[in-house]
């Protein structure tokens, strides 16, 4: 539905300044370079918990805007939520982690959910949104970048292997922030090699915790 970039802005978090990258806006409906690292013209303020191969692309489901249509009382529209791509008829649901897709020349892979920090409330001015999207479950996800090529808006993102582990992103989100006692759960989904790197160092460390205290 669009593709959506930004370059690094100044913001005041209660008297502190930051620098970040989530205020992006629609480049308009022609080719834009996406390498490995994401989409050309888009900046992320901390390389820490942004970016990176595991999290080139950012995505949402445009399926949730009349959701927090509704609970805003404004609109909800595509790079509300610091999103690169902002996708229609496909949710969290729908797709799994390690699912392989191709959009314009490039192949992509689902690499895990997106976890939202305090800067999507501090762009909306909703301190809570941010926890408020992890309850929901209405996160969206990223991409990595397995071939690079030029995608545009109007692109369809077709799915060309379900990765057999059949983990959906709505699950993988269920066990790490809802059931998080659920060594089943964690050992299942630490048994998809193409999880991101950050979320298999943070369940193993539950993994961890909970085997030590049975």
């Amino acid at each position: 539905m669009s593709i959506n970039v930004g370059n690094l802005q100044k913001m005041l978090h209660g008297s502190k300044e930051i620098i970040t990258g989530i205020n992006k806006t629609a480049v308009g409906k022609f080719p834009i370079a996406l390498s490995r690292l994401g989409l050309e013209g888009d900046a992320q303020g901390d390389l820490v918990f942004h970016g990176g191969e595991d999290k080139a692309v950012c995505v949402y489901s445009a399926e949730h805007f009349p959701f927090w249509s509704d609970r805003w009382q404004k609109p909800a529209e595509a790079g509300s939520f610091g999103e690169n791509f902002t996708v229609t008829q496909m949710t969290e649901h729908d797709l799994c982690i390690g699912d392989i897709l191709k959009v314009g020349d490039a192949i992509v892979q689902v690499s895990q959910p997106r976890q939202p920090c305090y800067k999507l409330g501090m762009k909306h001015g909703l301190p809570q949104l941010a926890q408020e999207v992890q309850e929901t479950g209405y996160t969206g996800f990223y991409l990595r970048v397995l071939t690079e090529g030029s995608v545009q808006a109007g692109d369809k993102l077709i799915l060309l292997e379900r990765h057999p582990a059949g983990i959906t992103v709505t699950e993988a989100n269920r066990i790490m922030h809802t059931d998080k006692k659920d060594l089943a759960g964690i050992r299942s989904l630490l048994a998809v090699p193409e999880l991101a790197g950050s979320w298999q160092q943070s369940l193993r460390k539950r993994e961890e915790a909970l085997r030590s205290n049975d």
